[in-house]
């Protein structure tokens, strides 16, 4: 199973999309893995992570068709990662016009608010036509697993806004398991419970974490970690047997505010055993 890192920003992108700080100019200038779109994940071909405001462009510069992907797992309704205004564009006609599949959207009670409400206003008749866009968004609640195609998801409580409930998500097949853990801070008590519960069974084959605050320190009481947080995170889920010395680690959901581009990261982050994540990094997981 190959899975695609779309893009590892935090909400400004990376140059900012309107900074010129010394940091952003310095990405500007030496491109290439310091360029950084806002943070979205994709599972094979019919699973992805997130929906933010760069899906177009993901999907142009990745060769993706959107078409083929079946069920989108939303962590928490900020925009930067959930833009429900481009769901206007599934309406078959005018906006597509061949038929779609049916497209489910799994996330929390704000973001299915988000979804209906902007439509409607975007679209005078959106109840009557609803139909005609093909998807429906199924609200999930903390550590019930669920099926969708060939993957088993566990919604984990993340640290993140404390106005909705944020969500991270382990994916697992009978082969693999895959954490996503971007946008949180430490984990709440109930979450470190259940992943010590999960360590039991099998280890993480991937774990793919937040680590936006770069060099600032923040502790265990921000919505994001930075590098020291990430670093005692990983040591965390290596004792209680979440993660083994075969299982891959890398780090993602960057801001320029961390000060820290792609090599100074790497530097600090890889005699640590954690990856530095990029745009369209790709990992394969084993299937057997």
């Amino acid at each position: 199973m190959k899975i695609k890192i779309l893009g590892t920003a935090a909400a400004e992108g990376w140059p900012g999309i309107f900074c010129e700080c010394s940091v952003c100019q310095k990405a500007r200038k030496l491109g290439g893995k310091n360029i950084r779109t806002r943070s979205s994940i994709l599972i094979g071909k019919e699973h992805k992570i997130d929906f933010p405001p760069d899906t177009y462009l993901h999907l142009v510069k990745y060769n993706i068709s959107f078409s083929r992907i079946k069920y989108l797992f939303i962590t928490h309704a900020h925009y930067d990662h959930y833009n429900p205004s481009d769901l206007l564009m599934r309406r078959f006609p005018p906006f597509t016009r061949t038929p779609l599949p049916s497209l489910k959207i799994y996330g929390n009670s704000l973001a299915q608010r988000w979804t209906f409400d902007l439509l409607k206003i975007m679209e005078r008749n959106f109840e009557k036509n609803f139909p005609l866009y093909n998807f429906e968004f199924q609200v999930v609640e903390p550590f019930k697993e669920f099926r969708a195609g060939n993957l088993r998801i566990l919604p984990l409580l993340a640290n993140h806004d404390k106005s909705q409930i944020c969500y991270n998500y382990l994916f697992s097949t009978s082969h693999w398991s895959f954490l996503q853990a971007f946008d949180t801070g430490w984990y709440p008590e109930e979450t470190w419970e259940k992943l010590k519960e999960i360590a039991s069974q099998k280890a993480f084959d991937l774990v793919i974490m937040d680590c936006t605050n770069g060099k600032i320190e923040t502790g265990k009481k921000g919505g994001h970690l930075g590098i020291k947080e990430i670093i005692e995170m990983k040591k965390k889920l290596t004792s209680q047997g979440n993660i083994k010395n075969n299982s891959r680690f890398i780090a993602t959901h960057f801001s320029h505010g961390g000060g820290l581009l792609h090599q100074e990261l790497e530097k600090i982050l890889l005699p640590e055993g954690i990856e530095v994540a990029f745009d369209g990094m790709e990992i394969n997981l084993p299937e057997r």
